[in-house]
């Protein structure tokens, strides 16, 4: 599982943050087109991910990947 949050942040902070309390922590093992992330954050059919300290927003595809 996928624990490189900034620093200060757990999972449980997310999900009250953005209200979607099914949010989660998805594994790094997937293609993402921006690059090699360092966390990957999914919530619904969104998802997050942070690459060299930025962050992208995709969604996952059938596949697995992140578009």
């Amino acid at each position: 599982m996928n624990t490189n949050l900034p620093d200060g942040w757990t999972i449980e902070r997310v999900r009250s943050v953005s209200g979607d309390a099914e949010a989660e922590a998805l594994t790094l093992e997937r293609l993402v087109v921006v690059g090699r992330p360092d966390a990957i954050l999914s919530f619904h059919d969104l998802c997050l991910a942070r690459a060299d300290g930025e962050w992208y927003m995709g969604q996952l595809d059938t596949d697995g990947s992140l578009v």
